[in-house]
């Protein structure tokens, strides 16, 4: 429920931001479903989360790479809500993936 509270809150403090400093809010909403996106991928990979502040810096790092991934494949699956989420989740379950591979088979303390 906390996790709610707090998208609805980021959404609302976007909403601000975008009136006040005259940003179009079409920027910013991509990065807020991005970080939605990184809860799902820890969800994926995991089977929980990772937290919320790495859950959030996940999804905006996931859908940097997403972004990229689909744009050097040459893939587009458009450019909606929907999209922007399923780029993000499958950008950060890349970028955990790529970590794990690249980190090695440490154990994880639980």
């Amino acid at each position: 429920m906390g996790i709610v509270i707090f998208f609805i809150l980021a959404f609302v403090a976007i909403w601000v931001f975008s009136a006040v400093f005259h940003v179009a809010l079409a920027l910013l909403l991509p990065a807020l479903l991005w970080m939605l996106a990184g809860m799902f991928a820890g969800r994926i990979m995991r089977g929980r989360g990772y937290g919320p502040i790495a859950d959030i810096l996940l999804g905006l790092a996931g859908g940097i790479v997403g972004r990229w991934l689909f744009g050097l494949l040459g893939v587009s699956i458009g450019s909606g809500l929907i999209a922007s989420l399923v780029v993000g989740t499958i950008g950060a379950v890349v970028l955990v993936y790529l970590g794990r591979v690249l980190g090695g088979n440490r154990r994880q303390i639980a």
